[in-house]
């Protein structure tokens, strides 16, 4: 098991640090791009297969699965069609659930020449009727493109709670974690911003979308030890997190406060974890970070928050902007936040962007966007 849980590393780090294993220059007849990309997609997620191409996936564009694109520069894409279907069969979703089963938010990771499919959806095991059951649960395929088959009839585990969003973190001591995001279904949470709100007389209670993580085993059947809670918005008015984390509130949208969306990275010594806040469907979706010396917490968010968000205030035309994934260009100099959100244009439909990210020397996580102007393209591509 153990020999098996460092080729998952060797491998995860093949696929996600690009910088590393370059693929073979692009090449394209422009030397620009611009936000949005023409890809209808929720919660993007970008893998990069060495000596092949990247792979992106997201929620939407297909009905009961997750539909693929692919791409040589991450800006020009592909339609790869359906690669993930609800009946397959070791199928534990129920399609006819509410949100027309809930097939939200998958990733892909590459592990000894398999392609590994983390998605949320609801169960088909609910007892109690309840209307949001979402669970995560695995398929593999031979290919990026599937078909993907889910690896068990079941889910990864139940925490008697619904929850959605998972993100795998292949750490460099050979641990895995998952991270995940517990719905706010019937989950009301007192707070100041909740009693805030009771008080005017816009709500009866807030309910709350909680960040946990918890260490997975290598081969995926299961988890290790009991998840942790490592993001929650703000308790307090006064917490620097309120104001931005609490607007689906305050804008009186919503009654729920959402944190969830997460993806962990480690730079050196420090671990990273990006989240998304507000309502999903609304404009003030946005994304902030954490950092800690443990994949497990605790995490500090920054002071800095949120890193993106919309810029309607600023001017510009985009909104919603949020789950992201990062990867990097060809040559694996550049790093990218990829992201979806909605412009004036595009409405109610979530379209992906692509933009620039940083980490600099002081350990201050920058995101250049959302743009919509012209960019250049990503290093590594040459002019054909």
């Amino acid at each position: 098991m153990k020999k098996f849980a460092g080729l998952l590393i060797i491998t995860f780090m093949i696929a996600q640090n690009v910088g590393l294993f370059a693929q073979p220059i692009a090449k394209s007849e422009e030397t620009t791009y611009k936000n949005p990309l023409p890809v209808v997609f929720g919660d993007p997620y970008v893998l990069y297969v060495k000596g092949d191409k990247y792979y992106m996936y997201g929620t939407g564009g297909v009905k009961h699965g997750f539909a693929a694109y692919s791409s040589i520069d991450l800006v020009n894409w592909k339609s790869e069609g359906q690669v993930w279907f609800a009946n397959n069969e070791n199928a534990w979703n129920d399609s006819t659930a509410g949100w027309d089963g809930a097939y939200w938010a998958p990733e892909v990771y590459e592990v000894r020449g398999k392609f590994y499919m983390f998605y949320s959806a609801q169960w088909k095991v609910n007892p109690t009727k309840e209307f949001e059951n979402f669970r995560i649960g695995v398929a593999v395929a031979d290919k990026p493109t599937g078909p993907f088959i889910d690896i068990n009839n079941k889910p990864i585990f139940d925490p008697g709670y619904p929850i959605i969003d998972g993100n795998v973190l292949f750490d460099k001591d050979g641990k895995l974690y998952l991270y995940y995001s517990r719905c706010a279904y019937k989950h009301a949470v007192e707070s100041e911003v909740a009693s805030w709100a009771k008080e005017k007389g816009w709500f009866k209670e807030i309910e709350e979308s909680w960040v946990y993580g918890v260490e997975l085993k290598p081969d995926f059947s299961g988890i290790i030890g009991e998840p942790v809670l490592l993001l929650r918005p703000p308790v307090t008015m006064k917490d620097k997190q309120a104001e931005w984390e609490s607007r689906s509130v305050t804008s009186k949208e919503v009654n729920r406060r959402w944190t969830e969306g997460s993806v962990t990275f480690r730079k050196g010594n420090t671990y990273y974890i990006m989240y998304s806040a507000n309502y999903f469907g609304g404009k003030n979706y946005a994304v902030g970070y954490g950092t800690s010396k443990s994949a497990l917490g605790p995490f500090k968010k920054s002071d800095d928050n949120p890193v993106l968000g919309k810029n309607v205030d600023k001017g510009g035309i985009v909104t919603g902007t949020g789950h992201n994934s990062i990867t990097y260009s060809p040559d694996g100099k550049e790093m990218f936040c990829v992201y979806h959100g909605r412009t004036t244009a595009t409405g109610d439909n979530r379209v992906v962007f692509v933009d620039r990210m940083k980490i600099l020397k002081n350990g201050k996580l920058v995101v250049e966007g959302p743009t919509t102007d012209l960019q250049p393209l990503p290093s590594g591509i040459k002019k054909k």
